[in-house]
């Protein structure tokens, strides 16, 4: 299993569901040293499936005061792959360490 980060559109039911078929289920977790900020999507599909031209983005500050709160979801090596079909390529996709030692991918400006 692989565990994966959500702080914005891969919350959303619509999206889950597009992605990977079923609805995804995981616990709050804290992201230190990051913030999120504004993307304009321009990927047809993928404001379809999220209604909205406008995702969150995390951006390294190394800033401890900075954080993002959302949900670290078990999620399989295949889902995964479904997953950064979604993201555009503004995203990377790295390994990062949450605040409860728990570690897992998260989407990240380049």
């Amino acid at each position: 299993m692989e565990k994966l980060f959500s702080y914005g559109t891969l919350q959303l039911e619509s999206v889950q569901m597009a992605n990977f078929g079923r609805r995804l289920h995981g616990n709050h977790e804290v992201l230190k040293n990051y913030k999120v900020l504004d993307l304009e999507i321009k990927d047809k599909k993928v404001i379809e499936q999220s209604g909205k031209n406008i995702h969150p983005i995390a951006m390294y500050t190394g800033n401890p005061a900075d954080e993002i709160e959302g949900i670290l979801y078990e999620i399989t090596k295949e889902e995964l792959k479904h997953s950064d079909e979604y993201e555009v390529s503004d995203y990377k996709r790295i390994l990062v360490t949450f605040e409860s030692g728990n570690q897992g991918w998260i989407y990240t400006s380049h």
